[in-house]
């Protein structure tokens, strides 16, 4: 018993606990400490070092720039992350690669869509649609870049 408790216990820490902390920084990003006025007080000073003379227009474009990136990169990586540990189950190897594909997209849309819910009770955040594309947008990117790589690897 105590084997097999340590090799699910192997497997948890190898394969899930990633994609678990990573839906907890995701999470994390949409509280109040996420929001465009607080990431704006690190992200100015930080910008004026490399151009003093930034306007507030510029800021802002940039702002939502890096703002917007970061919801797809994060994302990418969680779709990555949740199809790295959906391989290692093997009744998922029984899907044909496509249907993988479609599998771990849909779960990170769900979780973008329960994001943007949880964002609608966040005093400062604001839950919109267009976030939950970017984010889904971003995960299939993910997605097709972890396939790619991983027939590159098996080659």
């Amino acid at each position: 018993m105590s084997l097999v408790l340590a090799v699910v216990t192997a497997r948890f820490l190898k394969f899930w606990l990633p994609v678990v902390i990573w839906m907890l920084v995701i999470f994390s990003a949409s509280t109040g400490a996420g929001a465009p006025q607080n990431t704006s007080r690190f992200l100015r000073p930080f910008l004026q070092i490399f151009k003093p003379d930034l306007t507030d227009e510029q800021f802002e474009k940039v702002h939502y720039a890096i703002r917007k990136t970061g919801h797809f990169v994060e994302y990418a990586l969680l779709a990555a992350l949740l199809w790295r540990a959906l391989k290692s189950e093997r009744w998922f190897s029984h899907f044909v690669p496509a249907a993988q594909f479609v599998a771990v997209l849909l779960l990170c849309a769900f979780y973008a869509s329960t994001d943007e819910f949880h964002q609608s009770f966040v005093k400062g955040r604001e839950p919109t649609v267009h976030d939950v594309v970017l984010d889904s947008t971003g995960a299939a990117f993910g997605l097709a870049v972890f396939g790619w790589v991983g027939r590159k690897k098996r080659r």
